[in-house]
């Protein structure tokens, strides 16, 4: 199944704080009430209850920050705290903080019911752009994973999208020239010629004729952009006994067999955008055995580097992740280890991994 990030946030990115965060306030104010019960002199702690309103901001509405600080004041003048002697805690002070918390947690409150508006748009636009991919799509069963290198964002200069049509299961992944928000344009664009063009064209050559000439328009309406995108094709024929694969100056597939990983043999072509609609084009094609898997991958997956400036060790690492695993178990695998190879991720990570079964399973499945 294609998943996208985006519920991913820390706390402190829009997400609703941990429970120890919502408890602090509680647990300060119970603190300070046995400090100053069990010492046999007067303390002078009763300035820490001034921080109780400001930690309520970060978890609660205005409406909580306020009776906390109307608690904190009713504390401070409880005589067995013995908070209220001149010299140890200034009321009015502690109370002007409370106020100034109250206005602070209303106006941080506007504006999460504004962000989450926004975020459910952004969410919805951004899916409609690159929607998840279906866990099979005819003889295939696929699994596909993005992470955009830029955050908050759950699309960026990557994509990818399978299709079935009546010359069989069609399936892109390419990266557009930059990555975020900017590149999303050229990613719609992109994506609906590959969908019309999967419907429309009867081999997979005219295809990548398609979205090389959508890009050569796109361009010519804007000459200052240079649109020009990367990507590899690929077609499983009806029953599923060969694949197809057209690249695009793209990184080729990587074929999963008997344990062993070999790049596809497919003769390398320029970027879409740069005319590619003219020349000759002639797809590789690969027969299939049982069992065997294809795993297509932006190269912010092979770029990735460490900390020594190292690059993932990808044909080296993939035998081992996606030996008995499937194909949304593959992905998440070579994604947490790209994780821990290159911590700090600067380009946007796309795979696809396409699984094609024999035709005696299939049947099976009815």
């Amino acid at each position: 199944m294609g998943r996208l990030e985006g519920d991913r946030r820390s706390w402190l990115r829009g997400a609703p704080p941990p429970r120890w965060v919502r408890a602090l306030p509680l647990v300060l104010a119970a603190g300070v009430c046995v400090a100053t019960l069990v010492s046999p002199d007067p303390l002078d702690v009763g300035f820490l209850l001034g921080a109780i309103p400001p930690l309520a901001v970060l978890s609660y509405g205005p409406a909580v920050t306020a009776a906390l600080g109307v608690a904190v004041v009713v504390m401070l003048n409880v005589p067995a705290f013995q908070l209220d002697r001149p010299g140890q805690t200034d009321v009015l002070t502690v109370s002007f903080v409370a106020l100034l918390s109250v206005f602070v947690a209303f106006v941080r409150h506007r504006r999460d019911q504004q962000l989450d508006v926004e975020r459910t748009i952004a969410v919805a636009a951004q899916r409609a752009v690159a929607p998840p991919v279906p866990e099979r799509v005819g003889p295939l069963r696929c699994a596909g994973l993005y992470r955009a290198a830029q955050r908050g964002t759950l699309v960026g200069g990557d994509f990818f999208d399978v299709r079935e049509s009546a010359h069989g299961v069609r399936a892109v992944l390419g990266d557009v020239q930059g990555h975020g928000l900017a590149a999303v344009a050229t990613v719609s664009s992109l994506l609906g010629a590959f969908r019309e063009a999967v419907l429309d064209q009867a081999d997979l050559e005219s295809v990548a004729g398609r979205l090389d000439r959508r890009l050569v328009v796109d361009s010519a309406r804007d000459p200052a952009a240079e649109l020009f995108a990367t990507a590899v094709l690929v077609e499983f024929t009806p029953g599923a006994d060969a694949v197809r694969v057209v690249v695009c100056g793209h990184p080729p597939p990587l074929l999963l067999r008997d344990g062993t990983v070999t790049e596809v043999d497919a003769v390398p072509w320029t970027p879409l955008g740069l005319g590619l609609s003219g020349a000759s084009l002639t797809a590789a094609r690969l027969p299939l055995r049982p069992g065997d898997r294809l795993f297509l991958a932006s190269d912010g997956v092979s770029e990735a580097r460490d900390a020594d400036g190292v690059f993932y060790p990808l044909l080296e690492r993939l035998p081992a992740l996606a030996e008995g695993a499937d194909p949304a178990t593959t992905a998440d695998r070579v994604w947490a280890d790209v994780r821990l190879h290159s911590p700090a991720i600067r380009d946007d990570v796309t795979m696809l991994v396409l699984a094609p079964e024999p035709p005696a399973d299939r049947s099976g499945d009815r």
